[in-house]
């Protein structure tokens, strides 16, 4: 039996744990370097592996009609710990996969901790590892030490890229008024362990909206340093302030719509829902979705509260805002998610370019098996670029369009999967099983359907190839 030298992994978050899963799953040694408690970060509150420091939902589940789902389905069938822990702590959640926080990560530190192959080491990697480590996934995230950050920027001569990430607060439920809140989802859809209702629903009138508004954007927000002043956001995690700047009625046709719900008070749709997402298995803390703010601390205490229902609310934890930083992939990394510059390492997760939990966890997924696979003398090519995993690895890895003379990625944004990413059918689908015209939305839906069930025939058919390759 050949004995591997072990392949070194550098950040022990959702990509990082990923990694070192999958490495260990393929017979190599791997040790997982994890800087907390050591050396602590603005955001996170533990030392556990891969804790969620923003929202605890995955989103949907849906595998057949959204993108995430589909990831999900296929970090299913590629052995990922990061689902797996996901579905044993799940919780009622509509249709989308929340965990538990503090269950989850615990259950991927037990997991990682107990495997044979696996040693964690809590220390700090300051600059560029050492000249003898030759494999290592680089997977410390968006909030990597400025240590790290200032080496790689130092070897591959990119200045870095960065953007501000938001949290959401969390209410204690027994401080949300009953009388006026009620469960309920969009359009009662019942996800992994839910009942339809797993919502709690804060209504609000047009009034009510209006002067919620009005008191978000006259509130004290964080001042930015000098130098953090010009870093762009993500439009997929805004501040609702941001939001609310961009227009009066974005926040009501974002995440506060009202659409699929109905007040049994009135029997009517109200003009602006806040919904918040239970957070821990308790069901005793509660998550504000889609409400990550910049607003001080004493203010969102203060404009919160206007929030029907939540005129009492005790917050376990208030909003904030942290600087993401990540590479210039398209031009620094390549199809193995190997720096260019010196291709002993990889990076994984969030400092790729991918943006949300789950699609960090794919990308240290498959570093993880890119950098076993260089340990073992196999051949572990890219998977189909018609699946989920393979558009997200094309887009940050030369899918992006590039500008200019030079040919440089100067645009290069942060990325959710979508099916936007995925190739396109080759005949868009116009009638369904039982040969009826599809028009508007159910045409849209089933082509989702034949794209998802497309990416993961594809998956499995390169898998099996994987497997016969090494037999």
């Amino acid at each position: 039996m050949t004995i591997h030298s072990p392949i070194h992994v550098i950040g022990g978050g959702l990509a990082g744990s990923e990694a070192a899963w999958q490495i260990a799953h393929q017979g190599v040694p791997v040790v997982l370097h994890e800087m907390r408690p050591v050396r602590t970060t603005e955001a996170h509150k533990t030392d556990r592996l891969a804790e969620l420091v923003c929202s605890n939902s995955f989103r949907s589940d849906d595998w057949e009609t959204n993108a995430v789902g589909l990831l999900h389905e296929e970090m299913r069938r590629m052995n990922s710990l990061i689902l797996a822990a996901g579905d044993r702590q799940k919780l009622p959640a509509g249709g989308a996969l929340a965990v538990d926080r503090d269950a989850f990560s615990a259950d991927v530190t037990a997991c990682l901790s107990e495997h044979p192959l696996v040693t964690i080491v809590r220390s700090e990697v300051a600059g560029l590892p050492p000249a003898d480590w030759d494999n290592v996934v680089v997977a410390t995230g968006p909030l990597t030490s400025p240590a790290l950050s200032e080496a790689v920027r130092g070897r591959t001569g990119e200045g870095e890229l960065a953007f501000f990430d938001a949290i959401a607060p969390v209410i204690h439920l027994d401080s949300i008024d009953q009388t006026v809140v009620w469960r309920q989802s969009r359009y009662d859809k019942a996800g992994p362990g839910g009942t339809g209702a797993d919502y709690l629903n804060c209504p609000m009138s047009k009034d009510e909206y209006e002067a919620f508004i009005d008191a978000m954007l006259a509130g004290e927000k964080t001042v930015f340093k000098e130098w953090e002043a010009s870093t762009p956001y993500f439009d997929g995690c805004l501040p609702v302030e941001v939001m609310a700047e961009r227009g009066r009625d974005t926040l009501r046709f974002g995440p506060m719509k009202p659409v699929g719900l109905t007040d049994p008070r009135t029997g009517r749709r109200p003009y602006a829902v806040v919904q918040l997402r239970q957070d821990n298995a308790h069901g005793t803390l509660w998550n504000m979705v889609g409400f990550q703010t910049k607003l001080k601390h004493a203010e969102q205490v203060r404009v919160f509260r206007m929030i029907p229902g939540l005129a009492e609310a005790e917050f376990a934890r208030l909003g904030g805002l942290h600087r993401n930083t990540f590479l210039n992939s398209p031009k620094l990394l390549d199809r193995g998610l190997r720096l260019k510059a010196e291709s002993r390492l990889r990076f994984a997760g969030q400092i790729t370019g991918v943006e949300g939990y789950v699609e960090s966890a794919a990308i240290g997924l498959l570093a993880g098996r890119f950098a076993a696979a260089d340990r073992t003398g196999r051949d572990a090519g890219p998977p189909p670029q018609t699946t989920a995993l393979g558009a997200l690895l094309a887009h940050i890895t030369g899918g992006h369009l590039l500008d200019g003379e030079d040919r440089k990625a100067s645009s290069f944004q942060p990325m959710n999967i979508n099916y936007g990413l995925l190739p396109p059918l080759d005949d868009a689908p116009t009638t369904d099983a039982e040969g009826r015209k599809l028009k508007g939305k159910a045409r849209g839906a089933e082509k989702k359907r034949l794209m998802s069930r497309r990416a993961l025939a594809d998956l499995d058919q390169w898998q099996t190839s994987l497997s016969q390759a090494v037999a």
